[in-house]
């Protein structure tokens, strides 16, 4: 298989590699149907400075997003570098995350079908899939609903409620989900729609799910010792792809 080419060539600078990441990101939510067109937010770590943060400017629609359209912000909400600001709620959730939990890149989305699983009273996600077993006892559940974000208080207490939890299920509003890397997170944002996706329809025919036992749940989150595609590997080779898939569907994010 050969790598994707913009990846290749931006290996040697992080910085660039970032805002071309992040700007895919963006593009491959609306190719998935996991964005609100303006709303919500995909922030990243500027590479070498633990307290900024790149984020597209509040007021384009995420298919436009361009590594170069990306701002620079730091946790009081100035836009250090490029044009246009950051939107209030994704600074007062995001920049305590980053800080707080350690958190590299941090996505977070409205999407279909976690955020209706996020509607029920009980909005837990059960192992009945192989994929869902992968996220068992990996996501926090804040289970009251808190208003619009409006204060940096709000993402403090979202990083406390995470402790080193990877993902949020925020009751009647969406998911956050945070990653080492925009590749290890997407990757965690696609596929956890899909366990909701699948969790909603199994439930909505009436009948009872067969779960997989808590041992079992832990066998499938512990790779082989020979395994050939060890998780860093198979995150890298899913967003190359995913990248292709954007060069052949919404070209341009690398601009």
């Amino acid at each position: 298989m050969t790598l994707h080419t913009l990846n290749a060539a931006t290996l040697l600078d992080p910085a660039a590699q970032a805002r071309v990441h992040l700007a895919a990101a963006y593009r491959l939510a609306v190719l998935h149907e996991l964005e609100e067109g303006i709303d919500n937010h995909f922030t990243m770590v500027v590479p070498g400075r633990e307290d900024q943060y790149l984020v597209l400017p509040f007021g384009f629609h995420w298919s436009e997003a361009r590594s170069s359209n990306l701002v620079v912000f730091n946790e009081q909400g100035r836009t250090l570098e490029g044009e246009g600001v950051v939107e209030l709620s994704a600074q007062c959730i995001h920049a305590p995350i980053h800080r707080l939990a350690g958190a590299k890149v941090v996505l977070h989305t409205h999407q279909t079908w976690t955020t209706a699983l996020n509607m029920l009273q009980d909005n837990r996600v059960l192992p009945a899939s192989q994929t869902a077993a992968l996220f068992h006892g990996q996501i926090a559940y804040d289970d009251e609903y808190s208003g619009t974000a409006g204060t940096l208080g709000e993402g403090e207490r979202l990083a406390r409620l995470m402790e080193s939890k990877p993902i949020v299920f925020m009751k009647n509003h969406g998911v956050l989900v945070t990653g080492d890397t925009v590749a290890q997170a997407y990757r965690r944002l696609y596929r956890i729609e899909r366990v909701c996706r699948n969790q909603m329809l199994a439930l909505a025919t009436g009948r009872p799910l067969q779960l997989l036992t808590e041992e079992m749940a832990a066998q499938v989150q512990t790779p082989g010792a020979d395994d050939r595609h060890p998780r860093e590997l198979r995150e890298r080779l899913f967003f190359e792809a995913m990248m292709r898939v954007l060069d052949r569907e919404l070209p341009g994010y690398a601009d």
